[in-house]
């Protein structure tokens, strides 16, 4: 088999560049991110019961809620809080590996199971299911200048016009906005004037919910589709303030009537008052981005700024943003110090090869292939669905000085059967790869043997330790690959045998430092060789 690959180096060098091609197609595809994504999937659902305290709320609501959730497929522990808002908050978190939205839909399922044991209150509101997206990749803040604009005109605008643009952006799962400015209408009440008409807060809700709401109101004419027939048009809920204002709330006899205006302050503001943004001073509100697993966070950064830039231009005068923070200045940083590791860890194991085999033919055998090994490994780690990450960077820094072995091993055996035997290059190569074969194939098993079981460990850490295993054992079955292959065919070409010594004697800097480098490495070579052999005299000292 190896003298076949040798008599065909066209062959080898094919498969080799089928690596390199697989190899620069995954890692163009490939996501970049700057740590695995590790965090469980979490279903979240939330519901309001407005009037009620906390103590109500978890008693009505979270506790038949929690009932009918309890055991869906692949949940690990329920959290859950409530306050005194009448807010209500469930968070199922689900095992490692759980597609999360499948998640989302079992859970809206048991949720919908629990809808008729909650009060009407909760229900008219809506119990909302949504999965969470836990992996940020940039917070931003908008920000008025103009002082026509307060922060509660910057929300709505936002929501209306650049989030939703926002979310259509390939590989942005959502976008979370922070802060209870959505355009609610708030009607604040008169107690004293309540009391004067022997009124209630519940009569005024029922006021409102029975003349403002959506209604087919029919047809009018004869039921025969002809032109006599015609549908009557209704406008719905309201949606000014004049509308509410003029809400009757009951009757006062001669033709009055009490409406809205006259017991209640209607303004058009924020749906809450919890919170208040500001960025230098001025209204602002905040913005979380989102991506989705497996997605490109570079990719998605660049493609969001660059949106908001061109965007901003039809914006109002005197709105702005800013990026509070941004996840893509720390992987830049990251990956490019892990490059240079990579970089400087490549040409200092050449270097050291270079000194020891004091050959550029020789050198330039493992150069070749060790790039190949590293560049293929790309292809698998996108084919397994893991992102390039500081794991995976930190695996292929490793995997140098390990993948290097195969090939030196393969150039030093072809070296010592062309100086011992006195023979050319391609009779020494099938002689040394018909001895080293299966020594090659033995530390190619030993060593993914040894991550091997790394990739079976579970949780957030296995992730962690199945992508760094995984990536060098890639790694080294391709340099294994090479080794039988690439590195034979090489050898067979580029060395040539050199049975004369060199002339150290020559005043060239470079041979006199290999001649000094070999007198010193002998010497070493020597003195390990006599401490080992007193050694085999005294075993009990081993």
């Amino acid at each position: 088999m190896i003298k076949k690959i040798i008599s065909r180096p066209v062959f080898a060098s094919v498969i080799s560049i089928i690596i390199v091609i697989l190899g620069v197609l995954g890692l163009i595809s490939i996501p970049v991110t700057q740590y695995p994504d590790i965090a469980p999937p979490d279903v979240k659902i939330t519901a309001n019961y407005p009037g009620a305290n906390a103590q109500t709320v978890m008693q009505s609501v979270i506790i038949p809620i929690e009932q009918q959730i309890n055991g869906v497929e692949g949940m690990d522990y329920i959290t859950s809080s409530a306050s005194n808002d009448g807010s209500a908050t469930i968070d199922i978190i689900f095992k490692q590996g759980v597609n999360p939205d499948i998640a989302a839909v079992n859970t809206q399922n048991r949720v919908a199971r629990a809808a008729p044991l909650l009060p009407a209150e909760v229900t008219r509101s809506g119990v909302v299911t949504q999965k969470q997206n836990t992996s940020a990749l940039m917070y931003l803040s908008f920000y008025s200048s103009n002082p026509e604009y307060n922060d509660v005109f910057v929300q709505n605008y936002l929501n209306i016009n650049i989030i939703p643009a926002l979310k259509r952006i390939n590989g942005v799962g959502d976008v979370s906005s922070f802060g209870g400015k959505t355009y609610s209408m708030r009607i604040w009440l008169f107690p004293e004037k309540l009391a004067v008409y022997n009124l209630v807060p519940k009569d005024v809700i029922a006021a409102i919910n029975d003349q403002s709401r959506e209604a087919a109101a029919g047809k009018l004419g004869q039921n025969s589709g002809s032109a006599n027939e015609y549908t009557i048009t209704y406008t719905g809920r309201f949606n000014d303030k004049a509308q509410y204002d003029d809400i009757i709330i009951k009757s006062l006899g001669n033709g009055q009537y009490l409406r809205l205006k006259d017991i209640a302050d209607v303004r058009l503001s924020g749906i809450s008052y919890t919170s208040i943004g500001r960025n230098r001073g001025m209204p602002a509100f905040s913005a979380g981005v989102f991506q989705i697993p497996g997605s490109n966070a570079r990719e998605i950064n660049d493609a969001v700024l660059n949106f908001l830039d061109q965007d901003k231009k039809n914006w109002p005068k005197g709105i702005n943003y800013v990026v509070n923070f941004n996840t893509n200045e720390f992987l830049n940083a990251s990956i490019e110090k892990v490059v240079h590791t990579l970089l400087e860890a490549f040409a200092l194991v050449f270097l050291v090869v270079f000194i020891f085999l004091q050959d550029f033919r020789s050198t330039l055998i493992p150069a070749i292939a060790v790039p190949v090994s590293i560049i293929g490994a790309y292809f698998f780690l996108n084919l397994f669905g893991f992102s390039l990450n500081l794991l995976t960077l930190f695996a292929l820094v490793l995997a140098i000085g390990i993948v290097v072995d195969d090939a030196i091993v393969v150039v030093e055996a072809v070296h010592a059967k062309m100086e011992h035997e006195r023979t050319d290059a391609r009779i020494a190569t099938v002689k040394a790869m018909e001895e080293i074969t299966g020594a090659i194939i033995s530390i190619t098993l030993v060593m993914a043997s040894v991550f091997i079981p790394v990739t079976f460990i579970s949780g957030p850490t296995g992730v962690f330790y199945k992508q760094f295993g995984i990536t060098l054992i890639v790694a080294i079955a391709i340099s294994a690959v090479n080794a039988l292959t690439l590195s034979p065919v090489l050898c067979a070409l580029f060395l040539k045998p050199n049975h004369n010594d060199k002339a150290y004697h020559s005043k060239n800097f470079v041979q006199k430092f290999y001649h000094k480098f070999n007198i010193a490495f002998r010497a070493t070579t020597n003195r390990y060789g006599n401490l080992f052999v007193k050694l085999l005299r005294h075993k009990w000292i081993t």
